[in-house]
């Protein structure tokens, strides 16, 4: 099978989606499937991967606010490309130009919608978080749903990649197909990677004794991380144990989470870790991850966390709440900062052998990228049939994740 990615978000320097793609192009040349994907560059050019995968680098303008990225425009160059590739299907994920190019273009393929992420909830209602409801906001903003079922309607199937992002579209009239929850690497995550010395050398670093709590949180520096109310949860349950947060990452708000934890004696910064095997160390030898996003649709950072024998402390709506099970999870109200943080001593007046126990029971459980690109690459092929035929595809198949 070969599919073609026209996709607005990846990017050399691009982080989830570029690999998530990469990632995806190697576990397909292995199964003897090709992707292809069509990204927009400063100058048009064709790079080959080894072993399978290529990367159509289309000229495009520059994103005014981020020049790490490109902008399709002109539908032209994008649709003689498919012409002359002739997927079977044709994916994208961009909910503006390249959601009409790609639907308007004539050709035979499967033309599929894979949505990752949710404008409404990443940015409306953040912004009027505390003046309206979320669904008094989605209400306001239906216009975006109308907009979007408009170019919906122009493909065969609509993919999302978790049951929560599921549920949003549909409460908002948005038709979907199909929920295929992402998976990790997991062969770089391991209980096994835990290191004690690093442990204490990481508590150590927060003031606190090798027999304290040790909590990671992972990810960028941005408002809808919600790092201020992680922090304030992480202290105010520190009041009554001897718990250390790490936060590893960087981004806008970096500045102000500097300010904010300058008189925090058991919560340290820490920049990005490229190594990933450094990495997958870190994460094991914690005791916990500890997340704030509640809009994520699919919370990787919670699957690698649980993958590495971790607990989680995680909101209860988005992405993590899917992975969240009680024997090795606690739940907080999101945007809740009373709620995260009893949520935080209620994980660690636990017994710790049993909740370790039963993290690295879960941790060979995770969903691997394998599996998800197999199932989706099966769904595919149930389409690809059903179009050749002139059928509708099997209901049980279009509307259920494996």
């Amino acid at each position: 099978m070969r599919i073609v990615d026209v996709n607005e978000f990846y990017s050399p320097t691009g982080g989830g989606v570029r690999t998530y793609l990469d990632r995806k192009m190697t576990i397909l040349a292995e199964m003897g499937h090709e992707l292809i994907v069509v990204a927009p560059a400063r100058e048009n050019r064709i790079e080959e991967r080894p072993g399978g995968g290529v990367i159509h680098w289309i000229k495009a303008p520059p994103l005014i606010f981020d020049r790490n990225y490109g902008i399709f425009y002109d539908a032209a160059p994008i649709t003689d490309l498919l012409d002359r590739l002739k997927p079977d299907v044709v994916e994208t994920s961009s909910p503006w130009r390249p959601a009409w190019i790609v639907g308007d273009w004539k050709g035979d393929a499967v033309k599929v919608f894979f949505t990752h992420n949710d404008n409404i909830a990443a940015y409306p209602q953040r912004w009027l978080e505390g003046v309206a409801s979320p669904r008094r906001v989605e209400e306001m903003f239906g216009f975006y749903s109308r907009y979007m079922g408009r170019f919906l309607a122009k493909f065969d199937a609509v993919v999302t990649n978790s049951e929560t992002m599921r549920g949003r579209f549909e409460r908002r009239g948005l038709p979907v197909d199909r929920a295929e929850p992402l998976g990790i690497d997991r062969g770089y995550f391991s209980p096994a990677l835990r290191d004690e010395k690093l442990r204490a050398a990481l508590l150590e670093q927060c003031g606190l004794p090798p027999e304290g709590h040790l909590l990671l949180g992972l990810g960028r520096h941005h408002p809808e991380k919600r790092w201020p109310m992680v922090i304030d949860a992480v202290e105010a349950a520190a009041a009554t144990l001897p718990i250390g947060l790490v936060l590893i990452g960087d981004g806008v708000d970096r500045r102000a989470i500097e300010r904010r934890t300058a008189d925090s004696p058991h919560v340290r910064l820490f920049a990005p870790v490229y190594d990933r095997l450094r990495l997958a160390r870190i994460m094991a030898s914690c005791d916990a991850l500890i997340h704030g996003n509640e809009t994520e649709t699919f919370g990787l950072v919670g699957s690698e966390a649980l993958a590495s024998g971790l607990a989680l402390i995680v909101p209860d709506e988005g992405g993590c709440s899917e992975i969240a099970d009680p024997l090795f999870a606690e739940t907080y109200r999101a945007c809740d900062a009373r709620s995260a943080a009893e949520a935080t001593r209620r994980l660690f007046t636990r017994e710790p052998a049993i909740l370790r126990a039963a993290a690295r029971h879960a941790a060979g459980q995770v969903r691997t990228d394998t599996d998800h690109a197999r199932d989706l690459v099966d769904y595919y092929a149930t389409l690809v049939d059903a179009k050749r035929l002139g059928v509708a595809p099997p209901p049980q198949l279009a509307a259920s994740a494996s």
